[in-house]
């Protein structure tokens, strides 16, 4: 069952890029008594997610900031190494960039891809969503290839 408006984020354990490697980091501490604007990709260095979605993001964060939003996360099926190199590529540095490396998260949102077509293996969809104190308070689905409606500019507009 796929995660809607008004749903409780799931208790799931991610990773993200430490100064000594991967280090978990919980859904709790990501969304508990925060704003969140969450999205994710299919896959980190990919040619629509490193050309558009990411950076829409970058370009926008302190816009997104002034709105209130305390973070920014960029999601995706890796692991923390490849999302930590791809976060300093990309000079996300204001984003949180967080590796769901067996796709656990994804899953339990119930927006998981199947990405076994591509040598991909299972990922996640390309979506974007608004978290407040752990609740979604809106959900964007891209229904085909594309960024548009988890784009930051959309989202931008929600908030």
């Amino acid at each position: 069952m796929t995660i809607k408006t008004g749903d409780k984020i799931p208790a799931c354990t991610m990773k993200t890029m430490g100064e000594k490697g991967p280090t978990d980091i919980t859904t709790d501490e990501i969304f508990a008594g925060k704003k969140v604007l969450l999205f994710a990709v299919p896959g980190a260095f990919t040619p629509g997610c490193s050309i558009t979605h990411l950076p829409g993001y970058v370009v926008n964060a302190d816009k997104i900031k002034a709105k209130g939003v305390d973070t920014i996360v960029c999601m995706s099926v890796n692991d923390g190494f490849v999302m930590g190199a791809w976060g300093k590529a990309q000079n996300a540095e204001a984003l949180l960039m967080l590796a769901d490396g067996n796709g656990d998260f994804a899953a339990a949102l119930g927006l998981e891809l199947d990405g076994n077509g591509f040598g991909m293996g299972m990922r996640s969809q390309r979506f974007a969503m608004i978290v407040e104190d752990g609740a979604v308070s809106h959900l964007n689905v891209e229904e085909g290839a594309g960024v548009d409606v988890s784009s930051a500019e959309t989202m931008m507009a929600l908030l």
